[in-house]
């Protein structure tokens, strides 16, 4: 008589916990892949700085960790340490791997940017990683900064 009540009872067991194992399986079980990431900083006419007094030289950029999909961004400041109006742009080198340079982006906003002598402007870097990225699980790279007359 005990196992014929134990059978309905393991079935309404079943039916209960079947949704959840589904949901389970469908949405809370998830890989998130973290990229460590670092990056040297070249400045050619022009100084590079973390903050806006002009006060703290930077010479690297540590972007942390950051998840397929997503975007950091930072600002730097920017002064023309010359005596003639320069012209802003960016570029970037030395990509470890050099398969990263793709699915990882660099961009910043002060691409043409003119800048007189002494003159200090902030500039967002911003760092964005693909979400279908594979095989990399650290990267860095250089950023060359160039002030042109």
């Amino acid at each position: 008589m005990a196992s014929k009540m134990l059978f309905p009872l393991a079935l309404i067991v079943i039916i209960i916990a079947l949704p959840i194992l589904t949901l389970t399986s469908t949405g809370l079980l998830s890989v998130n892949l973290l990229l460590p990431a670092s990056g040297d900083v070249t400045a050619i006419n022009v100084g590079v700085y973390s903050n806006s007094a002009c006060t703290n030289e930077l010479t690297s950029v540590d972007w942390g960790t950051v998840s397929p999909g997503n975007s950091e961004e930072m600002t730097i400041y920017l002064k023309n340490t010359g005596n003639a109006q320069i012209t802003l742009s960016v570029t970037t080198n030395n990509w470890a791997p050099a398969s990263a340079d793709g699915p990882i982006t660099f961009s910043w906003n002060r691409e043409n940017a003119k800048l007189n002598p002494d003159q200090v402007i902030s500039a967002t870097l911003t760092l964005s990683i693909s979400e279908g990225i594979v095989g990399i699980s650290h990267f860095s790279f250089g950023i060359v900064i160039t002030g042109t007359e």
